[in-house]
């Protein structure tokens, strides 16, 4: 039996599923009717974001089950890489 993340990556060949990452960081800030996220996962440089409409909990030290995708964005004239998360689940 397939799971809801087999599916997902089968579906979408960009996605990446990442078991048991270790969250060293955790933000949130307020952006219109949204709440951003941003999570830095220990090993890795580049910063995992998503939106919900409320706050989420705290997820610092927290280990976390990840699917999510690269992207680019561009600040201040730098392009920069992140991971926009699709599905995040504390582990």
């Amino acid at each position: 039996m397939k799971t809801d993340i087999d599916k997902l990556l089968k579906k979408h060949d960009k996605l990446t599923h990442s078991d048991m990452q270790k969250v060293t960081s955790h933000v949130q800030r307020r952006a219109g009717d949204w709440i951003m996220n941003t999570l830095m996962i220990e090993g890795c440089s580049a910063p995992f974001k998503f939106k919900r409409k409320d706050t989420y909990r705290e997820l610092k030290g927290a280990r976390v089950n990840l699917t999510y995708y690269p992207d680019v964005e561009t600040v201040s004239g730098f392009d920069l890489e992140v991971m926009n998360v699709v599905r995040i689940r504390i582990a």
